[in-house]
């Protein structure tokens, strides 16, 4: 069965959900398995449903107007499924778009975003420096200035912003160890690590699948921090205010649904494969997708 996007955003709203329907997770690309797998983890009695908009990916240098529509898009096909909530697991997508989505849709379909697991780091960093790897995008988002004006500088903590538009592609094809992506990651992160940063904010939810390359390059040398298991509690929280979350114990059933909006959906499930956990059940079908 393959949907029809977009869909209009004038439709009648959907019947209130019920706690055995599915969590919804969008992300711009396969990056967002990283937060749907401690999900997945947290809350075992949880389905899943998890948008890849995989034709437009990344969202990182497309224009903050753009990010919003597509988000937007995403969001509303999670709701038209019959979710019943949606997790942004898109740090771009979430500093561009949270506001409005909570604002269109309310207390009836609850969303929660990202933002770079900074806090953390911030307070256990010992040499004051910390170091996030994030797109661009997210860089020019409010989410993450607040939290750097408001938390690390009166904490007398450095933020260094390192961005690198090539690593998520690379991840999205499943080369997150190979030679080009090692070459990158040693590129951009020795500056940091010879001014002193001691934590690294992994501020991309493509960016956990980099943990393994990482270490491999510069050992403990950087503690990696991301935003996967707060997340994941704070989607229980929203569930247990709402009276949706699931208590019904499941076994052998499907856990995460997947769809992509790209072509290459074979390409995408090996990748799929690759990084999901493998006690996690899933499916994969493709969206048909446009930006008009």
């Amino acid at each position: 069965m393959t949907a029809i996007f977009p869909v209009s955003l004038e439709l009648e709203p959907m019947p209130k959900a019920t706690a055995d329907a599915p969590i919804g997770i969008f992300d711009s690309g396969i990056g967002g398995l990283s937060i749907a797998q401690e999900i997945a983890n947290y809350l075992p009695n949880e389905q899943i449903v998890y948008y890849a908009d995989t034709a437009f990916v990344p969202y990182g240098p497309r224009p903050d107007h753009e990010i919003r529509q597509l988000t937007a898009r995403g969001i509303e096909w999670l709701y038209r499924q019959g979710c019943k909530m949606a997790v942004v697991a898109c740090n771009t997508a979430s500093a561009f778009s949270l506001d409005g989505l909570r604002e269109h849709y309310g207390e009836s379909f609850p969303i929660v975003g990202l933002v770079p697991a900074l806090k953390p780091a911030v307070l256990q960093s010992q040499s004051k420096v910390v170091a996030v790897l994030a797109t661009p995008a997210t860089f020019r988002g409010q989410l993450i200035k607040d939290v750097i004006y408001h938390f690390a500088l009166p904490s007398g903590v450095q933020v260094l912003p390192v961005t690198c538009l090539e690593l998520v592609p690379l991840i999205e094809a499943g080369q997150q160890m190979s030679q080009p992506c090692l070459d990158l990651l040693r590129q951009i992160l020795t500056p940091v690590i010879d001014q002193g940063a001691d934590y690294l904010v992994l501020g991309c939810t493509h960016y956990p699948f980099l943990k393994d390359a990482i270490h491999y390059l510069f050992g403990n040398r950087l503690t990696l921090i991301d935003s996967g298991a707060p997340v994941a509690r704070q989607t229980a929280r929203i569930l247990i205010k709402h009276q949706l979350l699931c208590e019904k114990k499941r076994t052998g059933h499907l856990r995460i649904a997947c769809y992509v909006s790209g072509q290459e959906v074979e390409a995408s499930g090996k990748v799929i494969q690759h990084l999901m956990l493998p006690h996690l059940s899933w499916t994969i079908e493709k969206i048909q997708a446009s930006i008009s």
